[in-house]
């Protein structure tokens, strides 16, 4: 398969699903995973037809074919394999599928959910156990996400009615190469969006940093620890230079911004240098954005799952909800970050180094991204380094 065109649309998708969901979380912290929310809508799109296809493929933008569910695969087994054994980052990437027992999974959808997504089918009882599966749920994402993820599926989520649950956890932490000394990080001030400002603890450092201008905003990329592949994570910080400027920034960022300016480029040497630590939880319900961006039969009467499972009811299968989780913390060693999405399914009823201050003492964008594939892993910001 073509997996550069894959990311390719992958990236598409992060960029269109990101800018909905920042303009709307502006008074307040936010981090989440679109490709988290992806592959849990691909595990979706398998067992669907028609228009109800058709809407999935082109929101996701999402190649015809099998080439959809094998990018998946990729990334489970290529990607985003855990680096820890050999030196790198640690990582964890698993699908999780249940199915009531009464509607059992058509071979074609089964044979794709254990080839392409790793992972076999769970046969539980939503229609007398539904809190009981829940609870199952929520324990398979806090298990997976190394207890970042608490409570993926809220209460009252699952009931009677539910059918299937697809879903998504994703765990990322690393190391940076250039660890941050924590005896040298101070209280400093960051500036609002609101005028106001806080005390903070920032990280700072003199050690070269690659550090570099694009219009009207500084990119800092903070790379980490490699492992024996060829593989390579970094963070970047996207920090406008107005100290009110993160709104501007995120609605003029683009597609060729993703692609070409989140790259590695070269370090220089750092003049006063300021980041601060954070630690932050976010959740959403995904359904909101996913229909401004086009995608709207799943969610309806008019959706067609029935290539899902074999049942007389199988026409009858909606998206009720597409639940997300996400947590980042970032301190003096490096990131700890996790994701899970869960989507429920009802039953319907060469030259001199130049000096570059980075004084991130005011709101700004962050991304995790792979760099050999570009693959983007988390997107966020940061409002108030305090707030949790």
């Amino acid at each position: 398969m073509d997996i550069q065109s894959s990311i390719h649309g992958q990236t598409e998708f992060t960029l269109e699903f990101s800018k909905r969901v920042l303009e709307t979380s502006i008074g307040q912290n936010a981090v989440f995973s679109p490709l988290s929310i992806s592959v849990a809508l691909s595990l979706a799109a398998a067992g669907s037809k028609g228009p109800t296809l058709d809407q999935i493929r082109t929101c996701l933008k999402l190649k015809e074919g099998p080439q959809s569910h094998e990018f998946s695969s990729q990334l489970v087994n290529v990607v985003l394999i855990d680096g820890s054994p050999n030196g790198g980052p640690q990582l964890s990437f698993v699908n999780g599928v249940w199915v009531d027992k009464s509607m059992p999974l058509k071979p074609s959808f089964g044979d794709i959910v254990k080839k392409q997504y790793n992972t076999e089918a769970r046969l539980v009882d939503f229609l007398n156990k539904s809190n009981e599966v829940r609870l199952e749920v929520n324990k398979w994402a806090a298990d997976e996400t190394k207890g970042q993820i608490h409570e993926l599926l809220p209460a009252d989520s699952v009931d009677k009615s539910t059918r299937l649950v697809l879903a998504n956890a994703l765990y990322f932490k690393g190391t940076w190469q250039k660890e941050f000394d924590s005896s040298a990080t101070k209280e400093g001030t960051f500036n609002l969006l609101s005028g106001e400002t806080v005390q903070v603890p920032m990280m700072t450092t003199k050690k070269k940093q690659f550090i570099k201008r694009v219009g009207d905003c500084q990119i800092l990329r903070l790379p980490y620890l490699q492992g024996q592949d060829k593989r390579s994570f970094s963070m970047y910080f996207l920090l406008p230079d107005k100290k009110d400027g993160l709104p501007d920034l995120e609605k003029t960022i683009d597609l060729n911004f993703f692609e070409n300016h989140l790259s590695q480029g070269r370090e220089v040497k750092v003049g006063s240098f300021q980041l601060p630590r954070f630690k932050i939880s976010f959740d959403l319900e995904a359904p909101e954005f996913l229909k401004k961006l086009g995608l709207v039969l799943p969610f309806s009467n008019g959706a067609d799952f029935t290539e899902m499972v074999d049942s007389p009811v199988a026409n009858s299968l909606y998206l009720s909800n597409v639940f997300h989780n996400s947590f980042v913390e970032v301190n003096e060693k490096g990131t700890e970050a996790a994701a899970a999405t869960a989507a429920t399914v009802l039953l319907r009823s060469f030259q001199m180094d130049p000096v570059e201050d980075f004084i991130a003492d005011h709101p700004f964008m962050f991304v995790i991204k792979e760099e050999l594939t570009g693959v983007i892993l988390f997107v966020g910001h940061i409002l108030n380094p305090l707030s949790s």
